[in-house]
């Protein structure tokens, strides 16, 4: 079997599999979030923190529970990190700087994950298990509430509550995440993937080289790294790892786990909305922009442009040489074009046309299809900016789903479409005009441009993969790329809740016969076009300076 063929079915077995999780994930989703009763855990937590679980919520106060949790989550972490050598199952490391515990807090608070550290030798047991492995949970839950709190702002008319934060955040991770991931540990840990509390190893090479190996928890971290759509890895090399990833097999698996619950929530958006075809026109849209990208990314990968990798057969300089071109672009893809950072191989080996589609997938706001809640609800924005120029194309009122979108409606979704461009193109700048950025690149040229803008659009976008090259690991990134995964979470989530909130005051309107169907394929194109223009226009002359004058000169 030919390499081309193998990817075909790759791809196909991949595809279909999500089809057929869509239905059943979907609508459990839809049930958990639509439930009137509480399990006896669930009680328990809600008891512990003092939460009403039965109160509804406006949005501000959806958003004030988002804020304070999230504030304490973050300074939970980083407490935990600075006292790391004092701290049992530590393994014997030191404690984490001041920057980098704050840029690891935010990183992983914010459902970034971003590392600028090698976590097999600075984090112990207790703050990878009890520290990262949490947040992994809670962050993709978080996540999760905001984008179920604004289908309710479509669903629910003159009322304004928008359900209650602390049972969506404990739904969501009680329900959804935490036996999700205990099957997959369990898949992971039988095809091969490390799972223990052991100490360090230290073993002789072939080459007569000492090498410390650590062990840990590995798999059931891995489980939610990539079904929490988080990207942390417990080592350096993440995904490319054996420990972590060790065959075909598991490979495939974390492929499907970073795309199952973003390809799913489209269902749950249809069937909580009372029609799911809505859904399918969402999820139509995300499959679509996935799909041209996993195409052009692996099309361009076996052209190989560029001399050198003409005469060596191939681009596999940084590729993992067990998957090949083909599930490494598959990997790559997804992983961009979701919010979650693991890496199977290093980006900054891509070529530069494929390097460049990668940081496309991060600056179209990672909505094909996003990250867990993330994606659903920033397609959901998309949406309404795209039936506000269908509006005014045909000179009457925009209007989704029964609700109006008039000015107020327009600037929350405005707003919240540009925070991420604002954060990515500002912290680019400063950091080329001040000089930290060209000092932090191996590079020179458009490669190490690259380097730097993929920093902060990973950062911004809350996507946490590197292209590597890139050292992060100062004072100065640390401190400005976690203030940009922070402003890049948590600022569009106010926006938001405020459009959710607005949309739920309203009364819906009737369906008439010069209403947009936003269920056909027609506007499922349109909602396409729309997200690859915004994104397009936005970022073109970035990209300009980067991979395209990269990819050109190849």
């Amino acid at each position: 079997m030919g390499p081309v063929l193998a990817d075909v079915l790759l791809v196909t077995a991949l595809i279909g599999a999500l089809v057929l999780v869509h239905r059943p994930l979907g609508d459990y989703m839809a049930a958990v979030y639509g439930s009137g009763r509480h399990l006896r855990v669930e009680r328990w937590i809600y008891r512990s923190v003092g939460a009403d679980p039965d109160a509804g919520m406006r949005w501000p106060a959806y958003l004030r529970g988002v804020l304070y949790f999230s504030a304490v989550s973050v300074l939970f972490l980083y407490l935990l990190q600075r006292t790391q050598d004092r701290l049992p199952l530590s393994l014997g490391f030191e404690a984490i700087s001041a920057d980098q515990a704050f840029n690891t807090a935010a990183s992983f608070v914010s459902n970034t994950n971003w590392q600028s550290y090698s976590g097999e030798s600075a984090m112990g047991h207790l703050v990878q298990t009890g520290g990262l492995a949490v947040q992994n949970f809670l962050s993709a839950a978080v996540g999760m509430a905001v984008a179920v709190a604004l289908v309710r702002g479509f669903v629910r008319a003159r009322t304004g509550e928008l359900g209650n934060f602390w049972a969506d955040l404990v739904r969501g991770t009680v329900r959804i995440l935490l036996p999700l991931s205990a099957v997959a540990a369990v898949l992971l840990v039988a095809a091969g993937a490390v799972q223990n509390f052991g100490g360090i190893h230290t073993v002789t090479t072939l080459t007569g080289d000492r090498q410390a190996i650590s062990p840990g928890a590995v798999a059931s971290q891995e489980a939610i790294k990539n079904l929490g759509t988080n990207g942390g890895g417990f080592f350096n090399a993440n995904s490319a790892h054996p420990f972590e990833n060790p065959d075909g097999f598991t490979n495939l698996l974390e492929i499907f786990l970073l795309l199952v619950i973003p390809f799913s929530m489209p269902r749950t958006f249809g069937t909580m909305a009372g029609s799911v075809r809505q859904g399918y026109a969402i999820v139509g849209a995300m499959a679509a922009i996935w799909f041209l990208g996993v195409v052009a990314v692996t099309w361009i990968e076996y052209a190989h442009p560029g001399t050198a990798s003409q005469l060596a057969g191939g681009a596999m300089e940084g590729k993992e040489q067990r998957f090949g071109e083909g599930p490494s672009s598959l990997f790559a893809v997804s992983t961009t074009m979701t919010s979650t950072g693991s890496v199977n191989s290093f980006h900054d080996s891509f070529g530069g046309l494929s390097g460049g589609v990668l940081l496309l997938g991060m600056m179209l706001g990672e909505i094909a299809p996003g990250g867990a809640g993330s994606g659903l609800y920033g397609m959901l924005v998309m949406a309404v900016v795209a039936v506000f120029v269908a509006g005014l194309m045909v000179g009457r009122t925009p209007e989704y789903l029964g609700k109006k979108i008039g000015s107020r409606e327009i600037k929350l979704a405005a707003c919240s479409l540009l925070i991420t461009p604002a954060l990515v193109l500002t912290g680019t700048a400063l950091a080329m005009a001040l000089g930290t950025g060209p000092s932090s690149m191996t590079n020179t040229g458009p490669h190490g441009f690259t380097e730097v803008l993929y920093a902060y659009t990973s950062a911004s976008n809350n996507n946490g993969s590197s292209f590597a090259g890139f050292a992060a690991d100062t004072g100065y990134h640390n401190t400005m790329l976690g203030l940009c995964m922070l402003l890049g979470r948590f600022l569009p989530m106010v926006f938001v809740l405020a459009l959710a909130g607005s949309l739920a005051e309203q009364r819906p309107v009737p369906v008439t016969a010069g209403t947009l169907r936003t269920e056909k394929p027609l506007f499922t194109g349109l909602l396409v076009g729309a997200t690859l223009s915004i994104a397009g226009l936005t970022f073109f002359p970035a990209l300009a300076l980067g991979p395209l004058a990269e990819g050109l000169a190849a």
